[in-house]
């Protein structure tokens, strides 16, 4: 499978590169570009202010230039957090798209937004306090709505970032339980 993957706030941090790897070891090949260029956060408050002075459409076009190499192949988005709104942009306006697969963060879904069957995975912290209840039943709906084929995994107790053994929010249980699922995910396509 071919996969790219996208950072959180916080940057391109050793986990992603780690993530990245499990992914390789796996017989995906992954592509993990550096939104952010170069720049990694120690709070997850610096990171939001990089992005919001960055500008979203700015990310996002970084985040277009750096997939367009490997779009042809028909790619799994992934991310984390804040990098899964931008997998999850990414994919849903790529008719190529073999998949997206989201590490604790969604994004909003455009009203005219359509898939034909596209596997999807959330993984998500329960209770998540970027992503409430309220938030991912709505989420949820519109995806389906959407024509993407979605399950959702809530990790109760865990924090936002619970992959990250870097990090405070840091669940080495939830992470593991949670590489096991993706990998089977990716097995599926």
């Amino acid at each position: 499978m071919n996969i790219v993957l996208f950072h959180s706030t916080y940057g391109l941090r050793p986990a992603v590169h780690a993530a990245a790897d499990r992914l390789r070891a796996a017989g995906h090949e992954v592509h993990v570009p550096d939104l952010f260029e170069g720049r990694v956060f120690d709070t997850a408050e610096e990171g939001m202010a990089f992005r919001d002075e960055t500008g979203r459409d700015e990310l996002l076009k970084r985040a277009v230039l750096a997939v367009a190499p490997h779009s042809d192949k028909g790619l799994v988005y992934a991310g984390f957090s804040f990098g899964g709104s931008v997998a999850q942009q990414l994919a849903l306006a790529d008719e190529k798209a073999r998949g997206l697969l989201l590490l604790h963060g969604t994004a909003d879904i455009a009203d005219d937004a359509a898939v034909d069957d596209l596997p999807v995975q959330l993984h998500i912290a329960d209770p998540d306090p970027f992503e409430t209840a309220d938030w991912l039943n709505a989420w949820y709906l519109r995806m389906r709505r959407a024509g993407a084929d979605v399950e959702v995994h809530g990790y109760p107790g865990a924090g936002h970032l619970f992959t990250d053994p870097g990090l405070p929010d840091y669940d080495a249980e939830a992470a593991e339980r949670m590489w096991g699922t993706v990998l089977a995910f990716l097995e599926s396509i």
